[in-house]
């Protein structure tokens, strides 16, 4: 019976820790971007495919849990510093630096080889994902506020990649794609920076455009709110090939863009943590939704 329990309890606390090396929550809405990318994409020149999209969820996942991994190796002095990170399986003790890594290019190894079952096109973006978060990002956060823009490239990859692996192009569509979560990258991100500022300030990390929680740190996660609402609607004018939303799809991505640029307002307003939490939450919430309003747009019209 006690064996049986301690056999429970470390497959339990195996488990755990997969799930915090690989940042599963981060992973799991990384493979719904690229799942909604897919269902964009196929259509009657690239049917559907169940294996396609396993493949694409599954490698998907891999290529986020491999950066995130290899991240936590680069960083586990620096997390060891922070209460956000500090119980993380490495700063904690309780998995080595050597297994972390192994974990990590295992994921890269078996995440690129999937993606490279669908198309080369989509192993080549999962590699240079895991390059530049790993290889640019990760060190960059520590010395300059340019590390978000940075690591805005490979976090609006999986948006895009979903479409490249329906079928195998990469165009004006995969490109609408990529920009529409790359401008969300900045209001997010900025908002986790500036309730966290403290936190991430004890590991010496820049995450605010200036570096401080100012009305010009603010004022920039509004525009950039602004230029994010502008690149959702694109679809709807008729420049982006073959991704296109109907009138009313605009409409109801027009109202989310103006959900968000409220709470992005009242950072500007009044900035505050509970301000940029909110915004935070509110990312959330409006990249979810306007891909699914993209997806049930294109099956209804």
């Amino acid at each position: 019976m006690d064996a049986t329990s301690n056999n429970s309890l470390s497959f339990k606390s195996i488990y755990k820790d997969f799930k915090e090396i690989t940042k599963a929550g981060l992973a799991v809405s990384v493979v719904f971007s690229s799942v909604a990318g897919y269902l964009l994409g196929f259509d009657l020149d690239h049917p559907f495919s169940w294996i396609t999209l396993i493949y694409l969820a599954v490698g998907g996942y891999c290529m986020v849990g491999a950066s995130n991994a290899f991240n936590q190796v680069i960083e586990k002095d620096l997390d060891a510093l922070m209460d956000r990170t500090k119980k993380r399986p490495v700063p904690a003790g309780r998995m080595s630096t050597t297994t972390a890594l192994i974990i990590a290019c295992l994921l890269t190894i078996v995440g690129i080889a999937l993606l490279y079952m669908i198309n080369a096109k989509s192993a080549m973006f999962g590699a240079i994902s895991i390059f530049l978060y790993t290889s640019l990002y990760t060190p960059l956060k520590s010395k300059t506020p340019l590390s978000v823009f940075v690591g805005a490239f490979p976090g609006a990859i999986p948006f895009m990649l979903g479409w490249v692996a329906a079928t195998d192009h990469f165009g004006i569509e995969a490109g609408t794609l990529f920009l529409i979560q790359f401008f969300w990258q900045f209001p997010h991100f900025w908002a986790i920076g500036w309730f966290l500022y403290e936190d991430y300030e004890k590991a010496g990390f820049f995450m605010l455009p200036t570096g401080k929680k100012d009305k010009a740190t603010a004022l920039q996660t509004m525009l950039y709110t602004v230029w994010l609402i502008l690149a959702s609607l694109l679809p709807c004018l008729g420049y982006t090939g073959q991704l296109k939303i109907s009138v009313y799809a605009a409409i109801i991505v027009l109202l989310l863009g103006l959900w968000m640029l409220y709470y992005a307002v009242k950072l500007y307003q009044e900035r505050t943590s509970k301000a940029a939490r909110a915004l935070m939450m509110t990312s959330v919430f409006y990249i979810s939704l306007l891909q699914l309003v993209y997806i049930v747009d294109k099956f209804l019209r």
